[in-house]
């Protein structure tokens, strides 16, 4: 007798008050789970898998909404039931979600520790698979003023242009920054050259007149502080 294929009701199959969209109208986005969001984004399933089991299918397959945020574009057109559309659209939803961060002056977040740094970047960076490297801008009271791609993937972090690091800031009339990269191979534990790279930063923050709070290094769901552990900062 042939393996009985696992039925997985459509949204249109389920009772009104159990779709998604519904329950977001009645009880608010709070009031969802995370597959019931990336349901409403993706908004179709494929032949087979509903829209909600295609969700859960992502997050259990990325490890849960860190590891589906920093997969990378390609990987999620491969997906089945994904494509470029669906691909695109949660792309967009994760950069919104992170644009929002620093949308307006008086709600941009405040740095006030390597936590609140990390915490700024740690979605995003901690499941990528190649090396980037990002300067959080900070204005005079440590809010967050942008937070600009230096140079992305294929290089060593030690040959980066220090000048090309403090081009943003300068453009924007930033007292400091908060220098980020991450380890694609999930341990952020800084190398020799990070320290030497953390050392020539502070020295050209101090001729700029641009202060060097920090150089945070961000593996998968974890990130060490050069100044907590004094590399680097002399």
């Amino acid at each position: 007798m042939p393996d009985e294929v696992e039925y997985h009701p459509t949204i249109k199959e389920l009772p009104e008050a159990e779709r998604p969209r519904e329950r977001l109208k009645l009880y608010g986005p709070g009031a969802l789970s995370t597959a019931e969001l990336l349901a409403i984004i993706l908004r179709t399933g494929v032949e087979g898998e509903s829209v909600l089991a295609l969700a859960s299918r992502l997050i259990a397959r990325y490890g849960g909404l860190v590891g589906l945020a920093g997969a990378d574009f390609a990987d999620l057109c491969a997906e089945k039931g994904v494509g470029p559309a669906k691909a695109a659209q949660l792309k967009a939803a994760f950069e919104l979600g992170r644009r929002l961060l620093v949308a307006s002056p008086q709600e941009r977040p405040l740095v006030r520790s390597p936590a609140d740094a990390a915490n700024l970047l740690m979605l995003e960076m901690g499941f990528l698979a190649k090396e980037h490297l990002k300067t959080v801008l900070l204005d005079s009271k440590n809010r967050v003023l942008g937070i600009p791609t230096i140079c992305v993937g294929g290089l060593n972090i030690a040959a980066v242009q220090v000048g090309e690091i403090f081009r943003e800031a300068i453009k924007a009339n930033a007292a400091a920054i908060i220098v980020v990269h991450n380890h694609p191979s999930g341990d952020p534990t800084p190398s020799p050259e990070d320290i030497v790279l953390t050392r020539q930063i502070v020295q050209a923050g101090e001729l700029l007149g641009i202060e060097v709070l920090d150089h945070i290094i961000i593996g998968q769901q974890r990130y060490v502080s050069l100044r907590e552990r004094r590399m680097g900062f002399d």
